[in-house]
């Protein structure tokens, strides 16, 4: 199946430029490595006991669907990358993923123009701690330079405090705290807009 790719700027120019950490290259994803990062980001953000179990599943096929619709739908900003294991013998060799899209104006914005927004940002968990995950991240900050942004934004959960550790540790900063309703009634943890200022002359 021929390698699919998701818009005609050049990040892969800029991701050629990057050194990814020890074993793992960052690459961007192609429709055959899809049923991987559904797995992986499936694995991430949903429990597999008791009911969750049996819905699993159907979760994971969710996501397959929701990244296949995202990756060929002609957007001009949006990339969904991979970290790749190279010195792994096995068949899927993919231990991590991480998408980059835009934003539009927005509350949280106060302004009238699209910002780089990363999501799904996602390890397999026996490659945590091993640096795939900031390398995810660079090369996101990369792309988004080639694109012509020095602003990136993400969210993260005020209790995820091993993320939140990892983004300051990058040179996120604390943006906004989102405020909802059900963050009361459902006792749900707040999000945290985190934002990084890119530097194009330090290369960062």
């Amino acid at each position: 199946m021929k390698p699919l790719f998701f818009h005609s700027f050049p990040q892969e120019s800029a991701l050629a430029a990057f050194a990814a950490p020890s074993q793992f290259q960052i690459r961007p994803a192609t429709s055959g490595d899809l049923s991987s990062v559904a797995q992986i980001i499936a694995e991430s953000f949903h429990h597999q006991n008791g009911l969750f179990g049996w819905l699993f599943p159907l979760l994971r096929l969710g996501i397959y669907e929701d990244l296949r619709h995202r990756l060929t739908s002609p957007v001009p900003h949006h990339i969904c990358l991979v970290a790749v294991d190279m010195s792994a013998d096995t068949t899927s060799n993919i231990v991590g993923t991480v998408e980059l899209g835009m934003r539009f104006s927005d509350s949280w914005m106060q302004i009238g123009k699209s910002f780089p927004y990363l999501s799904n940002l996602a390890v397999n968990p026996q490659y945590r701690r091993q640096g795939a995950a900031s390398g995810l991240l660079k090369a996101c900050e990369k792309v988004s330079l080639s694109w012509g942004f020095q602003d990136l934004y993400l969210h993260v959960l005020e209790n995820n405090n091993q993320a939140r550790q990892l983004y300051f540790k990058l040179g996120y900063q604390e943006h906004r705290v989102e405020s909802h309703l059900n963050i009361f009634f459902l006792k749900r943890s707040r999000q945290i807009l985190l934002r990084k200022r890119l530097n194009a002359d330090l290369g960062i």
